[in-house]
Parts: structure tokens; C-alpha cells; sequence
């Protein structure tokens, strides 16, 4: 569905990108792993367009992203964002509805609510929440509406930036659970960015590592484990020495 070959990005004398060849099917979950600074947010939004590479091609279902009408293209995408990123002037449902009352064919107030109050017990949610405002909930609940967001028009496939950052161990295996079940009962392509082995394992199909510019190694996240990959390994295991830590 999503195929990037020889992909290249650099600001100024940065390269972030340096030739990322990477394939994510139909259907499936890719989870993007690399240290900080590696170029991984630079990927997703090179994929939906909001930064230009400097070299190579990226196309959705074989059309060429650069060229794709803007507002059908982005329509396809849902995105749960690192810090929740959500409107503290709005309510709950308000977030949650954004697209569907402002998008390109807006919904009646009334039934964008209905489908935020839906979305909402869908992550687990009670309808009364829909009222109250972000400043109000817990860090928890905040990245809950901020799923509930995402998947509020429907999308085809999904981008979730560190969906567990900021959130304990049990809040942190909750959202990856509903992440997992939501993608598989939507039939989404999902594409994530962590540093959380536990999300890795949890929401994974396929792993992709990104180091250097390249993705260093990619395939099934059962044999993850098994692979010889140096960087992989020293990154999986947190370990202090190895290939990562001689090259920064």
C-alpha cells in the first residue's frame, strides 16, 4: 500500500534520510524503531506530504504522494500525535469530531457528537466524558480521546507517533491493546514510530529499524529476536555498548 524507494531528506548540512527503501502492505502494522534523531517523524511526514524529499519516490496504492489531490489524499489518514495534541478550548467530543464538522463534507453538529460519543466508548470512554475538556483528564484518557480521534472518519491507515510516551506500564499495555484491536477490527494499514519494545511487541507485524539514514533492517516482528543485526540487537536490548553508541 505504502512503498518508499531511495528516499533522501536533508536540511542544510543534516541528512536525515540518505536512501530509506521501505514496503508496508494492506492491512498490516509496521512499527518504525531507531534512536532519537534518526529521521523517524521526518518519514511519516515525508509520507503524508508535508515535507518534500529531496530524492526518490513515495506513492500510496502506486500513485505518487507529491501528485496526489491534497484533501483526498490526507482523508485517508488518521494520526494519533505524541502529545495527544489535543484543543484545550474545545470539548472532548469537539476534538474528536474535528474532521467531520470541518472537513471537506462536514457532518450536522448533532450527528459529528454521535459519532465522537461512539468513538469515545470505543476506547474505552464513558459518553459523559464527551463534555468535559481536555485539562480535565488524566494523561490516559487524553491519549484515549486523541484515538478516538483518529479514528473518527474512518481511516484507511492509521500513523501513531509514540502512542505510549508519557503513560505508565499498565496505562501504556492498555493503549497498545485498543491500538491493536481497533487496527485489526478497521482492517487499517498502521504505521507507528517508539521507542517502546513493549508497544513493538504488542502492535507490531512487521519491524522496520531506521539508523544511519537507511533502514538497517526490516521483517516480521517474531524474528526480531533472532536477527543477527548488531544495531538491532544493541537497540532491542538497550545495551550501552555497541555499534549505536561508537558512531554518535
Amino acid at each position: 500500500m505504502i512503498e518508499l524507494r531511495g528516499v533522501h531528506k536533508r536540511f542544510g548540512e543534516n541528512r536525515v534520510l540518505q536512501g530509506v527503501d521501505l514496503t508496508v502492505a494492506s492491512g498490516t502494522s509496521m512499527v518504525i524503531i531507531g534512536g532519537s534523531g534518526t529521521g523517524k517523524s521526518v518519514l511519516l511526514k515525508c509520507i503524508l506530504g508535508l515535507v518534500r524529499p529531496d530524492q526518490g519516490t513515495i506513492t500510496l496504492d502506486g500513485q505518487d504522494v507529491t501528485k496526489a489531490d491534497r484533501d483526498a489524499f490526507l482523508a485517508r489518514f488518521g494520526m494519533l500525535f505524541q502529545g495527544g495534541a489535543l484543543f484545550d478550548s474545545l470539548k472532548v467530543w469537539e476534538n474528536v469530531a474535528f474532521r467531520l464538522v470541518r472537513g471537506a463534507k462536514p457532518l450536522p453538529k448533532a450527528q459529528a457528537r454521535e459519532v465522537a460519543i461512539e468513538k469515545l466508548r470505543r476506547v474505552g470512554l464513558k459518553p459523559e466524558t464527551a463534555d468535559q475538556f481536555p485539562a480535565e483528564l488524566s494523561g490516559g484518557m487524553q491519549k484515549r480521546v486523541g484515538l478516538a480521534r483518529a479514528i473518527a472518519a474512518n481511516p484507511e491507515i492509521i500513523f501513531f507517533d509514540e502512542p505510549t510516551t508519557g503513560l505508565d506500564p499498565i496505562m501504556a499495555g492498555v493503549i497498545n491493546d485498543l491500538i491493536r484491536e481497533i487496527v485489526t477490527e478497521m482492517g487499517a494499514t498502521a504505521m507507528t514510530i517508539t521507542h517502546d519494545m513493549s508497544s513493538v511487541r504488542a502492535i507490531a507485524d512487521n519491524v522496520a529499524m531506521l539508523h544511519g539514514g537507511v533502514i538497517r533492517w526490516t521483517g516480521p516482528v517474531s524474528e526480531m529476536d533472532a536477527t543477527p543485526d548488531p544495531y538491532v540487537q544493541q537497540f532491542i536490548h538497550g545495551r550501552a555498548e555497541g555499534p549505536i553508541a561508537s558512531v554518535r
